[in-house]
């Protein structure tokens, strides 16, 4: 049920915990549960955009603070937020299994490595002209 919510309307709302809970005889606090266990299952909708930095060993030791800064500034947000107009959340992630090409960051399910400050812009601006 979580993930057929999810998968329509981008997140599960407060308002579907509750139904979700009345249908399935549990409680709230049993959804909730589950809901806020799985990084990809949301109870916010997230925005048209989904980047995700990586913050793991290999990443950290090539440079990924330093993008995590330049992503927050770019952005004018912070990890686990949507820019104002909707079209960028930005999260950090503990893994994205690239670590040969450290830095990573994954924009929506496209995985990008040695991504520097430069690289960061152009991926966060979509395509080219």
């Amino acid at each position: 049920m979580l993930h057929a919510l999810h998968d329509a309307f981008g997140c599960v709302d407060r308002r579907s915990v509750t139904v979700i809970a009345d249908v399935l005889n549990l409680s709230e606090a049993e959804v909730h549960g589950v809901l806020s266990f799985y990084a990809d299952l949301r109870s916010e909708p997230v925005g048209s955009s989904v980047v995700k930095v990586c913050r793991a060993e290999a990443c950290q030791a090539m440079g990924a603070e330093a993008l995590v800064r330049h992503a927050t500034e770019r952005l004018g947000i912070a990890l686990g937020e949507t820019t104002s107009d909707g079209g960028v959340t930005l999260e950090q992630v503990f893994c994205l299994g690239n670590c040969a090409l450290s830095p990573s960051v994954m924009v929506d399910d496209e995985v990008f490595g040695r991504v520097d400050a430069d690289r960061f812009d152009q991926l966060v601006s979509g395509p080219a002209s």
